[in-house]
């Protein structure tokens, strides 16, 4: 592996766990300013200094919030697309380059795909082109990988889930996002399809704060490399602590009584 891609890994990984938590705040482009990202500096602030490993946004973004103090974190540029309001929220498209991330500074660059889309070969096509920019600059690619379209039954399912981040794999992606796909056996079919680190997304809000943790500590059992979980974080009504519970089952294998205890919560 090239030494540039190798130092901006390790700003996104812990080096002792081979994991990572990455807090998403991309959502502003594709449902605007949701609560939790009105005062986006400060939301970056409290998972930083709940110990999160990274966060994700665009471009705009990085000169609004990174890092007047306290403790780094690493910083991962969203490079495609799309919103609610058009009728084709799914086709995501490309509103960044390789080139923006690094004179940002950033430590790593993602794409969102959806497979089953009608738009599905042009984000394939982007998704490879910008695999292809990343290596030559030794830039580590995260690909947002998801099943949606008329013809997925099942969004879920195991052979569905690996078929995706398998696809993201052979198109050069670094670290592969894909949803949880409800149990441990299920879900290490999927880690197991793939030699580079697994992500989970956390999704729609959930429930309760155990859920959340119970999907985060049987991710990480099935051989999964952590989280990269947005609303589920900066909705929360105590995002510090919450990413401390998180970084305790992601980086120090607790149980999830434990972290629910730190969190403070009932679930």
């Amino acid at each position: 592996m090239l030494l540039g891609k190798s130092v901006r890994l390790e700003r996104i990984f812990n080096r002792n766990t081979g994991r990572t938590i990455v807090v998403p705040l991309d959502h502003g482009v594709s449902v605007g300013p949701i609560y939790g990202l009105v005062d986006f500096k400060g939301t970056v602030n409290k998972v930083a200094d709940g110990g999160a490993n990274a966060v994700l946004m665009h471009k705009g973004l990085p000169r609004c919030t990174h890092r007047g103090y306290g403790r780094d974190i690493g910083l991962i540029v969203h490079l495609s697309a799309s919103t609610s309001l058009c009728p084709f929220p799914n086709a995501k498209t490309l509103v960044g380059t390789v080139e923006d991330a690094i004179r940002l500074g950033a430590d790593a660059v993602s794409v969102h795909v959806n497979l089953g889309d009608e738009s599905e070969p042009k984000m394939l096509e982007d998704l490879g082109r910008i695999c292809s920019d990343a290596a030559g600059w030794g830039m580590p690619v995260l690909a947002m990988m998801y099943a949606r379209g008329k013809g997925i039954k099942n969004p879920y399912d195991a052979d569905v889930v690996a078929h995706c981040a398998r696809v993201a794999q052979e198109l050069g992606a670094d670290i592969i996002k894909v949803v949880y796909t409800g149990d441990v056996a299920s879900f290490n079919k999927v880690v197991e399809a793939c030699c580079v680190p697994v992500v989970i997304a956390g999704g729609e809000k959930m429930e309760s704060t155990r859920d959340l943790l119970q999907m985060v500590h049987d991710s990480v059992q099935a051989g999964g490399a952590g989280l990269s979980v947005g609303r589920n974080i900066f909705q929360h009504a105590d995002p510090v602590r919450l990413c401390q519970a998180l970084h305790g089952i992601v980086h120090e294998d607790w149980d999830v009584d434990q972290a629910l205890e730190l969190v403070g919560a009932e679930g």
